[in-house]
């Protein structure tokens, strides 16, 4: 089974969904880790042209950590929106390219704009990349895939549908996380946050209403021509 994760910046999947793809790895899945931003303006200091490669490395190694492959759409920090045509032919292309049973990306009520137009872009085109009068790079996709919404940050009104308990790969999630070094520098200057200890909480939270010491949770997108039966991980 093919899983996609897609996520607005290069670390938003180990922040929030990374146990459970380490997971579905280790149950023998193809497992795609996609952010649409290069990250380009995720730092006071490092400029853009600097920056950018960093954020690439970091997200590679995040990705070797579980043999996952890592797709970058080139976007930048601040300027993802679902309505410019040019983000819709690259996710359009990037879903017919992978040819995913299961999405996984940001619920649309999260915290800023870039993870909000990610998800609109993700619902939007995982049913346009069935339709043939769009981007002709790769042949349509033969199946509108399930799709399920990772845990905004801090959870807040965001009640799971489903919990996935992520105890054995959660160190592994963190080492994930680890990995993205600037960013844990980013978000302690601009947010006030050590983004380490604020997923090991969430972690703990979800863990607690899962019955179990670690949990991430999801929301499956219902609706018809999706196959709403898919549970995961499977």
């Amino acid at each position: 089974m093919n899983i996609l994760a897609i996520g607005a910046h290069p670390d938003d999947l180990e922040i929030s969904c990374a146990g459970t793809l380490a997971k579905m790895k280790l149950a023998g899945h193809e497992v795609f880790l996609c952010h649409a931003s290069s990250g380009d303006k995720g730092h006071y200091e490092i400029p853009a042209e600097e920056l950018i490669p960093i954020r690439q490395r970091e997200a590679q190694q995040a990705g070797e950590l579980i043999g996952c492959s890592v797709i970058s759409l080139g976007m930048k920090d601040g300027e993802i929106f679902s309505e410019h045509e040019s983000a819709r032919t690259a996710f359009i292309d990037l879903i017919r390219s992978v040819e995913p049973d299961i999405v996984i990306t940001h619920s649309p009520n999260d915290y800023m704009p870039d993870h909000v137009a990610v998800s609109k872009l993700v619902f939007d085109t995982t049913f346009t990349a069935t339709l043939p009068a769009f981007s002709n790079r790769y042949p349509i996709a033969k199946k509108v895939p399930a799709l399920f919404y990772m845990d905004n940050l801090s959870g807040i009104d965001f009640q799971p549908t489903i919990y996935v308990d992520v105890t054995d790969t959660f160190a592994m999630k963190l080492n994930m996380l680890r990995q993205h070094q600037s960013q844990l520098v980013w978000l302690k200057e601009h947010d006030n946050v050590d983004i380490v200890d604020f997923v090991e909480t969430l972690g703990k939270l979800r863990g607690i209403q899962a019955g179990c010491a670690r949990a991430e949770g999801f929301i499956q997108h219902m609706a018809w021509t999706r196959p709403n039966a898919i549970r995961f991980p499977v």
